[in-house]
């Protein structure tokens, strides 16, 4: 299995559900493969589950890859699009001997695995319907029965093995004889996953396929086919097949268990590099590193360093990398992702520029634009200071303090800036005897609802002069 002159990756979500936390993992994985070597990456919508397959899913899915900036090159390329073209495969295998008809029932095959159980045997089709080949010569098979649609099987090898060089867990070998012939037709006429992803795995000429590790039970069966369609010289790719990710209960983080939608963690207010830069690290690292750029890994990610073992998801570490990138993020960016945030809160916040201050502001206390959207909510909706906030701040010893601020912001002469109102702070401190630890967090509560905020001078320049002290005018 030689490297190809051109890298071509993919990813191939069924859109059953919402795009999961593992498979944007392993789309980030091929895409900044593909990125690091020059090649392309692929997408493809696995939507042959037709009776679970939705629009709405696909959509989410394009939305979430969209989101992350995992731009496809090809795609999407629908499977039930490509109907065609699996029916003249499978008739060129049947044409070469290599699958055939099989009119077993379910009940019947219902009976065989009762059996196989009864006798301690593994559940394997026993290939009743197979023609007659080396290691059958004199088999004749019974007319096929009227009213039965058949499914099609593919004639997997009866002895040897299958071995490959897996680019994550090195060489693995499962011999024949655990398998057997796989269904790659069903009734209805559509193709079953491990056929329709090999015919288009060749036909796409993918050269380096990463995914999950439950589909290494597969791969036997997909090589096989490989050869089957491609002839003994076919090239065929390159597998890597990733430990799952596991949730804080120890168990695989799945669809159907604990995880949510890439687009949930979007509206949750992480970034999408934020994202990217802590999938990367379950399964992956480069010597120490920690935070890094989507342009960096892209830059490092060559196939190794992928780890063996499964990860587990840790939501503290995601926030932690999160608020990284949240501090590198530029003011005008987040403040239209605060806005977007407050909007779907009902909160009209429409002054970009006041918004960018306050997100030069507050984004060091923060590890998510949900977070600084409460900070920055503040500045557009009027503020209820709460009682037991009120009680532990507003003494009677402070307000002699509070009124002599009020009256210096009063006064049209005092700057409404940073300087001008540290200036105000340190005369009113002065005329009323109180030291800063006692007046400030009055302030706080009075004009922000909250006792601790960033330095208070530099809070309070971010409020018009007549809402400042609207919130002292009580004291």
């Amino acid at each position: 299995m030689t490297e190809r002159s051109t890298v071509r990756t993919r990813i191939a979500p069924s859109p059953t559900g919402f795009l999961h936390l593992g498979t944007a993992r392993t789309a980030l994985y091929s895409w900044a493969y593909a990125r690091h070597h020059g090649g392309q990456f692929v997408l493809r919508i696995e939507d042959t589950d037709v009776a679970r397959s939705t629009q709405e899913s696909v959509e989410q899915i394009l939305e979430s890859m969209q989101w992350l900036g995992l731009a496809h090159d090809e795609g999407p390329i629908y499977q039930m699009q490509r109907l065609a073209r699996y029916h003249a495969v499978v008739e060129q295998l049947i044409a070469l001997g290599l699958a055939y008809r099989c009119y077993a029932t379910p009940e019947e095959l219902d009976a065989m695995r009762e059996a196989q159980r009864a006798r301690g045997e593994k559940t394997l089709y026993d290939r009743r319907w197979r023609p007659a080949d080396a290691s059958h010569p004199g088999k004749r098979l019974p007319e096929p029965p009227a009213g039965v649609q058949p499914v099609v099987r593919f004639a997997n090898p009866v002895d040897g093995a299958v071995t490959w060089d897996d680019l994550v867990k090195g060489p693995i070998t499962i011999r024949n004889e655990e398998i057997d012939d796989l269904i790659i037709l069903r009734t209805d006429g559509v193709p079953t996953y491990n056929f329709a992803v090999v015919v288009d795995d060749m036909d796409m000429g993918i050269t380096h396929v990463f995914r999950g590790d439950e589909h290494i039970n597969n791969t036997p069966w997909q090589i096989n086919l490989w050869h089957a369609i491609g002839g003994a010289g076919v090239q065929l790719p390159r597998f890597g097949h990733c430990p799952v990710i596991l949730g804080d209960d120890g168990a695989k983080l799945s669809k159907r268990r604990g995880a949510v939608s890439v687009t949930a963690y979007k509206d949750a207010g992480y970034l999408p590099e934020g994202m990217l830069n802590y999938l990367a690290r379950l399964g992956w690292s480069h010597g120490d590193d920690e935070l890094f750029t989507l342009e960096q890994m892209v830059s490092w990610f060559d196939g190794s360093h992928l780890a063996r073992s499964p990860a587990q998801w840790d939501p503290a570490k995601l926030a932690w990398v999160n608020a990284h990138h949240l501090k590198q993020a530029s003011d005008e960016r987040l403040a239209g992702l605060v806005r977007e945030q407050l909007a779907s809160r009902g909160v009209v916040a429409g002054d970009a520029a006041l918004l960018s201050r306050a997100a030069a502001l507050f984004k060091d206390r923060c590890s998510t634009t949900v977070e600084l959207a409460d900070w920055c909510e503040m500045l557009f909706v009027p503020v209820t200071p709460p009682e037991a906030e009120l009680a532990a701040h507003v003494t009677d010893a402070v307000k002699p303090g509070l009124r002599a601020l009020r009256d210096r912001l009063a006064d049209e002469a005092t700057p409404w800036d940073k300087p001008g109102l540290a200036a105000a702070m340190k005369a009113a401190l002065a005329e009323s005897g109180l030291k800063m630890p006692q007046l400030a967090p009055a302030v706080r509560v009075l004009v922000c609802g909250r006792s601790q905020t960033p330095s208070i001078d530099a809070v309070l320049a971010l409020f018009p002069r007549d809402k400042v002290l609207a919130a002292l005018q009580h004291v």
